[in-house]
């Protein structure tokens, strides 16, 4: 007497199409990978490019390899701004900037929501809020270089440089352009 075991549903499929199911954990991990890089595609081509002001950096990272500390002059926001009082920590906000060509974007108010913040408004989570300013973390942290163009940003005055970003219209950001004396000196674009 011989019994023959029969597999059941997704079992037996993946005995009899061994190369669909690595097909499908391909394409999973494809997706896995593909996302960001549409987010991140999606914000440089939609986006508006605002340039923005640095405060002093600190390039390299033993273990990232070179790159700028982005400390955006935007950063620390004056209590004066418009809507600046309403604001706490941890909130997340929206910055509204007034562009004026080549020169620095500079903040005018800031918002909890998006439809009050203006034009272009940058999105960003308060880290702490003083009498005096508020912090604004924009998710904007770093800029890769080459290896050894960190040491020549470096010793380089922060005020020689400035950042151009790409700022969606929902507020999400990422930097595009590192400029040294408003000329290019590394594009970050990704395509």
């Amino acid at each position: 007497m011989t019994q023959t075991a029969d597999l059941a549903g997704p079992r037996r499929i993946a005995f009899r199409f061994p190369y669909l199911v690595w097909g499908l954990v391909a394409l999973m991990q494809l997706a896995v990978i593909g996302v960001p890089l549409l987010d991140r595609l999606q914000v440089q081509m939609t986006g508006r490019v605002v340039p923005l002001e640095l405060v002093p950096i600190d390039p390299r990272d033993l273990l990232r390899g070179d790159y700028v500390v982005i400390n955006l002059a935007i950063g620390s926001i004056d209590i004066d701004v418009p809507g600046a009082r309403e604001i706490e920590r941890g909130d997340e906000v929206y910055v509204s900037l007034e562009v004026d060509g080549d020169a620095p974007a500079r903040p005018v108010a800031i918002s909890r929501n998006r439809e009050d913040a203006g034009d272009v408004a940058i999105a960003g989570y308060v880290r702490y809020a003083t009498d005096d300013n508020l912090r604004v973390d924009y998710g904007i942290d770093a800029f890769f270089l080459p290896e050894g163009e960190g040491l020549v940003v470096e010793q380089l005055d922060a005020s020689r440089l400035m950042l151009d970003v790409s700022i969606a219209d929902d507020g999400r950001s990422l930097p595009v352009t590192l400029l040294v004396d408003g000329k290019v000196f590394r594009s970050d674009g990704i395509f």
